[in-house]
């Protein structure tokens, strides 16, 4: 491959396939483009499922190729061969194939764009053996798309008309909404109808502004909880986003009796499964187009005051429990920054006290699977070096992909990486309860040293656990030009 390589290509190294496919994540997310990922063969392939799973979860452009061993030698079963290239990231990419002939590399490469970039978007394979890379072929002219997916105009005229109609309309959004370009036109449309916007359960971005007075919270990833939170309404229209992710099991309605509900995806399968209301194919910023231009400003109560996390002042010699942390994180962090997270039991705090006020803010993964957002957070960095990067990771969570940091480091990237130090899984101790366990076992974490592993790649890093050490910490992070570490050891 790397034979007659292009110069106008960069090729960026990672030390794991896991990292290098969560970095391609984080980049085609923050770029809006898709990127190419290349794996070894089927050991690579394995390391990198968990981070191809987050990328079919986030529904993530990525073009990925794995390594196969000679033609001539495959029917050998040789050593580093992938029995089955096809099937092995199966069913979390949209497509994959092994070409035929040397000679069907470059068209299988072209259809594997266009399926990536297809709705819903998402990651697919082609596995190529070393031996295609020597044989010439005929060039693969691109192709002008357009796979923009409008719903009728009558499907729409009937949201509209419930919009219209509607006592309490509630909106519920999810990441397509900022994926799309939508987000500005969102927030127009929600406060044309003054209707309550809530995100929708695992979003993994920044989806409507969180200081905004319509802004109602995060919807939890359970039913009753769900039905709680909506009740009142007698409309529900969800853009963007499942109806809905449950994590935990539960029983009666999906949604608060009486509502009518519209669900507007450009995921056919996201369609099919709606246990309830009417699913509606479309591009969602198509669709917040339509909208916009079908329907009318309602007369009502003007909005409320806006949602703002509690001010307070914080001591520098106060030690650090999750929210001293978050607010000395909110009042220090620059104003164009992007936080890139994963740190689930600290999450809702982080939705309390962290809000994210800006389209393409925010980045977590939407799967659950650990060890994404700290490499996804050098894809982000890559893409968007205007902007200042805080991943801000559980100490767990960090060590699915502590090796990113070199990355971070060998393209000098000013990324600040907090690290939650609260010396154990919380998150698992926490979910003990759903199952009536009174406490989770082999969940602490004792005599990591996060400051050590990163000066072994060489990041600088602090070890902090005061308020005023960590302010301190953060102003040279943040005025600095290179990737720096903090620790912060939490109560």
């Amino acid at each position: 491959m790397f034979r007659d390589f292009p110069r106008d290509f960069s090729y960026v190294l990672g030390l794991n396939e896991a990292v290098v496919v969560a970095m391609a994540d984080g980049f085609a997310q923050a770029s809006g483009r898709p990127a190419l990922v290349n794996l070894h063969s089927a050991a690579g392939v394995g390391h990198a499922m968990g981070s191809i799973f987050s990328a079919y979860r986030n529904g993530t452009p990525l073009i990925i190729t794995a390594g196969q061993q000679a033609r001539s030698m495959l029917p050998f079963d040789p050593y580093l061969s992938s029995a089955e290239a096809s099937e092995l990231p199966k069913p979390y990419v949209k497509w994959s194939c092994e070409p035929a002939r040397a000679q069907d590399v470059p068209q299988m490469l072209a259809r594997a764009f266009y399926m990536a970039m297809q709705p819903p978007q998402g990651p697919v394979l082609v596995s190529v053996p070393v031996d295609d890379w020597a044989v010439l072929t005929r060039p693969v002219r691109a192709r002008p798309y357009d796979f923009d997916v409008r719903a009728s105009k009558r499907a729409m005229h009937e949201v509209a008309s419930a919009l219209q109609e509607s006592r309490q309309p509630v909106f519920v959004v999810g990441s397509s909404v900022d994926k799309e370009g939508a987000w500005q036109a969102m927030v127009e449309l929600a406060e044309r109808h003054q209707a309550r916007v809530w995100v929708a359960p695992a979003s993994s971005r920044c989806c409507f502004p969180e200081n905004h007075p319509l802004f109602g919270g995060f919807l939890p990833r359970n039913r009753a909880g769900i039905v709680e939170a909506l009740q009142g309404s007698d409309l529900l229209v969800v853009i963007g986003a499942p109806l809905f992710t449950y994590h935990v099991e539960g029983c009666g309605p999906h949604v608060p009796e009486g509502a009518k509900v519209f669900h507007i995806s450009d995921d056919p399968s996201a369609c099919a499964r709606s246990p309830v209301g009417t699913s509606i194919l479309s591009s969602i910023k198509a669709a917040v187009a339509d909208l916009l231009e079908l329907s009318q400003a309602r007369q009502s109560a003007p909005m409320t005051a806006s949602r703002l996390p509690e001010r307070r002042a914080v001591n520098d010699l106060e030690s650090l429990d999750v929210d001293t942390l978050l607010h000395v994180l909110s009042a220090t962090r620059p104003a164009n920054s992007v936080i890139v997270e994963e740190a689930p039991s600290s999450r809702e705090k982080i939705q309390q006290h962290l809000p994210c006020v800006q389209p393409g803010s925010f980045f977590t993964a939407s799967s659950g699977s650990l060890g994404y957002s700290l490499p996804a957070s050098i894809g982000v960095a890559m893409a968007q070096p205007d902007k200042r990067v805080i991943a801000l990771i559980g100490d767990g969570s960090s060590m699915y992909a502590i090796q990113a940091i070199w990355s971070a480091v060998e393209h000098q990237l000013p990324i600040t990486f907090v690290i939650v130090n609260n010396r154990g899984y919380s998150a698992l101790k926490k979910f003990a309860a759903v199952f009536d366990m009174e406490e989770a076992l082999a969940c602490d974490l004792k005599g990591l040293d996060f400051v050590t592993l990163a000066a072994g790649q060489g990041c600088v890093g602090e070890r902090v656990a005061d308020a005023g050490s960590f302010r301190q910490a953060l102003e040279t992070a943040f005025s600095g030009d290179r990737p720096r570490l903090i620790e912060v050891l939490v109560s």
